[in-house]
């Protein structure tokens, strides 16, 4: 794949999670990174988590890239407008966008039918999940169509062929994973007369820091959660998914995966590259072909 000296990325929703693990892999691959999201050093979204994306910046100039980061509410059009005002002014371009802006875990009531779940919080986390997304690409594409060969990933949880056939326990949360990646589909289309590509991403069952400190460990030793969720052996680091990033956006022929859903594993295999651990899991074969099978915790030939 080739370097990414001189491009200029914008990780919408870089905070924590698998946008911080993307923008640090864009930085390593020699990137300049504008990464976004609601929590500073001077405030909290209400997520009320510690992870800061000053911090996010800090770890991709560490990596080896430029990180630069702006605060901003991606449902605020004004806001996401200023960004790319500010993109277009400091870089004159826009190569990558990765749109990863999420922030409703703390809305999903899981395995709760659509009347007894809050209404609130669903139509919330879908404008979080489906509006920020359309408002961002909104704003952000005119810069990047103006060079071509510009990259364009929707990030979400599960693949087109696995939600496609499984309810994802939320009519919510399903209804928000599978718009963005139909948002990836459409875009594809609109985006090719201007040779640029469109991708649906998802990570597999990534070790962010809400899922490490649910199991109350860290990256370090996470195989000690093990005890209490024998499946989390397929679990991935959010640099894997990053590497995933990486890789897409390096590739001379990354056309053809346009308007495509793809996990983290799959990109694995296809490019050649490896989690932290030297490691290739492979999340969503494994959910389909040991867990929900019912069979025992075995990741032999799925990482």
């Amino acid at each position: 794949m080739k370097r990414l000296d001189g491009k200029v990325a914008l990780v919408a929703g870089a905070t924590r999670g698998a946008g911080r693990g993307i923008a640090i892999e864009l930085g390593a691959a020699g990137a300049t990174v504008y990464v976004t999201g609601r929590t500073t050093r001077t405030q909290r979204s209400e997520y009320n988590r510690p992870e800061t994306i000053e911090e996010t910046a800090e770890l991709v100039n560490l990596a080896g890239g430029r990180g630069i980061a702006v605060p901003v509410d991606h449902l605020d059009p004004k806001q996401v407008q200023a960004l790319i005002a500010r993109i277009e002014r400091e870089q004159g371009r826009l190569d990558v966008l990765v749109n990863d802006i999420w922030g409703a875990e703390h809305l999903i009531q899981w395995n709760v039918p659509i009347w007894e779940h809050s209404l609130e919080g669903g139509l919330r986390m879908l404008r979080l999940a489906i509006d920020t997304h359309a408002i961002t690409s909104h704003y952000a594409l005119p810069l990047m169509i103006r060079n071509g060969n510009g990259l364009v990933v929707e990030m979400t949880d599960g693949t087109a062929a696995y939600n496609n056939q499984n309810y994802r326990l939320s009519l919510f949360y399903d209804l928000a994973k599978m718009s963005v990646i139909r948002m990836a589909q459409s875009l594809a289309r609109e985006l090719q007369p201007h040779q640029c590509t469109a991708v649906a991403v998802t990570p597999g069952w990534m070790r962010s820091e809400i899922m490490l400190e649910h199991f109350g460990v860290r990256e370090d030793n996470w195989r000690a959660a093990l005890e209490k969720e024998p499946h989390f052996i397929i679990s991935e680091s959010p640099r894997y998914v990053g590497r995933a990033i990486a890789a897409l956006a390096g590739d001379p022929e990354v056309a053809r995966w346009n308007g495509q859903s793809v996990s983290s594993g799959e990109l694995a295999q296809a490019y050649g590259f490896y989690d932290l651990d030297g490691s290739q899991p492979d999340a969503w074969r494994y959910v389909v072909e040991v867990q929900d099978a019912g069979k025992p915790a075995n990741a032999t030939g799925y990482r």
